[in-house]
């Protein structure tokens, strides 16, 4: 079971009138990609700032390999915000190579991991350009790999794939999974729940400042289970219609002879198996899987929920 690399313990922070974390708690396992999911406002970029150390909680501690944080701890961190910043008039080689060594890397360990990754990229061209001279996009490029240089225990991205179209989103995604693969724990921030579908192992929902959903993303979506089965099968809609009894038939769909149905077990107790069995003597089954809800049916449902219990409290 993979130890936990950083953990928030109840942390709190309060700016003027506006409570921006209120009790926050989560694990981050090491060699996992975790989702930081919430709308905008919820707390997420205040617990970034605080695992950065860029601002102190209020109460409450974050640790990190099992100690509390200690700013000797920002170099096994990466970080790169929403807020892109690179000076502009800096050509693209200087500005690296003096981020790597801001990260503690010699010039010529820098120099030998920024010539490994321009050739990865294929952007070896770019070295003597000036930053003002790249799209938004290519300035992407350059600060992701500036924020993976020094090789981090921890990599903390906040809308990574902003800028980016999709094919260069693609080559961004396949080295976020690689840097896993190689040992590299993530904490993951995006509005983009296609991604978190396909990067992350855990995920917390954070609104109104609050954790509302925490756990591995398989155990998440088990919560929201709805027992809604999709079944392909030949045969007449009627006659399936009139076996399901308890059940809802949700939605249906013909197509080339073989209809497609949506079926919501009903409260009657009944089963999956029980329903087959009533319905193979009259139709022929080509297929039944177990509808689960997407991350963005969980977030809106959880969120808004979540919105009109904050509402109805106060």
């Amino acid at each position: 079971m993979p130890e936990v690399l950083l953990s928030a313990e109840n942390v709190t922070k309060q700016y003027s009138n506006h409570l921006a974390l209120d009790g926050i708690s989560i694990s981050v396992k090491e060699q996992r990609i975790f989702g930081l999911l919430g709308p905008n406002g919820a707390g997420k970029t205040s617990l970034i700032r605080i695992i950065n150390q860029i601002t102190a909680p209020d109460s409450g501690k974050i640790l990190f390999e099992g100690h509390a944080l200690h700013p000797n701890d920002v170099e096994k961190m990466g970080y790169l915000p929403e807020e892109r910043g690179l000076y502009k008039k800096m050509k693209v080689g200087e500005q690296s190579l003096y981020l790597a060594q801001l990260k503690g890397l010699s010039r010529s360990d820098a120099l030998e991991r920024l010539k490994y990754w321009f050739e990865k990229f294929e952007i070896q061209s770019w070295w003597n350009k000036k930053i003002e001279e790249l799209s938004k996009g290519m300035q992407q490029k350059i600060q992701f790999i500036t924020t993976v240089l020094h090789k981090p225990k921890l990599l903390i991205f906040d809308e990574p794939f902003t800028g980016f179209d999709p094919i260069n989103t693609e080559l961004i995604k396949r080295e976020i999974l690689e840097l896993k693969e190689k040992g590299t724990t993530i904490i993951f921030s995006t509005h983009n729940m296609e991604s978190v579908e396909e990067l992350c192992d855990d995920i917390a929902l954070i609104n109104n400042s609050k954790v509302i959903l925490y756990g591995s993303m398989q155990d998440v979506k088990k919560s929201f289970r709805t027992s809604t089965y999709e079944i392909v099968f030949k045969g007449e809609l009627e006659g399936f219609n009139q076996h399901l009894n308890g059940s809802e038939l949700v939605s249906n769909e013909e197509v080339d002879g073989l209809i497609t149905a949506k079926v919501k077990l009903g409260t009657n107790g009944e089963s999956l198996n029980q329903l087959l069995t009533k319905i193979l003597p009259i139709v022929e089954i080509q297929s039944c899987n177990e509808l689960i809800p997407k991350m963005r049916e969980i977030f809106i449902n959880a969120v808004g929920d979540s919105s009109i219990n904050a509402t109805e409290d106060e």
